[in-house]
């Protein structure tokens, strides 16, 4: 599956996945009408809200970038009705030959940490027969725990051939308070960007690892450090846009071939109609703003990346 993401960025020249992460107050008005009338103003109809945006908003960017990355919680939060709507947003993108990243952020050990890998990358026995769950390409994984966290889902990705983006280094402002300390004279992130290059080294496709990280944009620094310890390993950026990050923050988290790094951005694509950038578009054209938004960054980033 690493293989099919790079092969992807080098397509549309867009190291870039777009964060399906929605509300409903991103929704467009004339979308929750129209569900709300169908299905009422219930857990039902806020499902099919943000199916009908979700699904225009990959039809107008599916053929400019290579991934999407659903965030589960936003699909949680309206119960079974949202599970399904997120289910059903995968496949509709792997339809449309999107690589998707499962924002699931799962982390425990054991027999639980082998049915999250189970349940989001590999298949389930039933009887004499075999199911896919989620079916996501890819998931986002907690390493707190240790091996015991990561183990099993290096197992699934190895029989299923997916892949993995472990947290190392968030982008959050409160990220330091563990993972700036200092173990041995060392940040503990570094610590984790070492682990993480060793459990690559147990899946590696033609030039990269299928187990890659998450490095937030936001500590540019810091994922100059990260990119030498984890020279192998795909680093997943987010704090892209809305969090602040920028094209030139992200030069360092490339490799000098211009792979190694996939830059998320969530809500300063798929709710682009509400800044005043692209408030032309008007809620009508929110896809129409979102696909101007991905054709911006796309050419932030490779100015960026050009002039380094």
């Amino acid at each position: 599956m690493i293989e099919k993401l790079i092969k992807g960025i080098q397509r549309t020249g867009a190291p870039i996945v777009v964060g399906l992460d929605p509300m409903l107050s991103y929704i467009p008005e004339h979308i929750t009408r129209k569900a709300f009338s169908e299905y009422g103003e219930t857990l039902e109809g806020a499902g099919e809200a943000i199916w009908q945006y979700n699904k225009g908003i990959v039809d107008a960017v599916c053929d400019l970038v290579p991934a999407v990355k659903p965030q589960i919680a936003m699909y949680e939060q309206f119960g079974i009705e949202g599970l399904k709507v997120f289910a059903r947003t995968v496949a509709y993108c792997k339809e449309k030959g999107l690589v998707v990243i499962g924002d699931v952020k799962r982390g425990d050990i054991g027999s639980t940490s082998e049915a999250y890998a189970v349940g989001h990358l590999g298949k389930v026995q039933v009887g004499s027969d075999f199911y896919y769950g989620f079916d996501e390409d890819f998931a986002t994984v907690n390493p707190y725990l240790g091996s015991d966290g990561i183990k099993p889902f290096i197992k699934v990705c190895k029989e299923e051939k997916k892949g993995l983006f472990i947290l190392v280094k968030t982008s959050n402002p409160s990220s330091g308070e563990f993972q700036d300390r200092l173990i041995d004279g060392r940040p503990l992130y570094e610590l984790v960007g070492e682990q993480v290059a060793k459990w690559g080294e147990e899946l590696m496709g033609d030039t990269y690892s299928y187990i890659g990280a998450v490095v937030g944009a936001t500590y540019p620094e810091m994922g100059k450090v990260l990119r030498e310890i984890m020279p192998k390993s795909f680093i997943l950026v987010p704090g892209y846009g809305a969090q602040g990050g920028k094209g030139v923050d992200l030069v360092h988290f490339f490799n000098k071939d211009g792979l190694g790094a996939i830059v998320n951005s969530s809500r300063g694509i798929i709710a682009a109609y509400k800044q005043e950038k692209y408030a032309a578009f008007g809620s009508e054209n929110y896809a129409d703003a979102s696909r101007q938004a991905v054709l911006d960054m796309r050419e932030d980033i490779a100015s960026a990346l050009a002039g380094r």
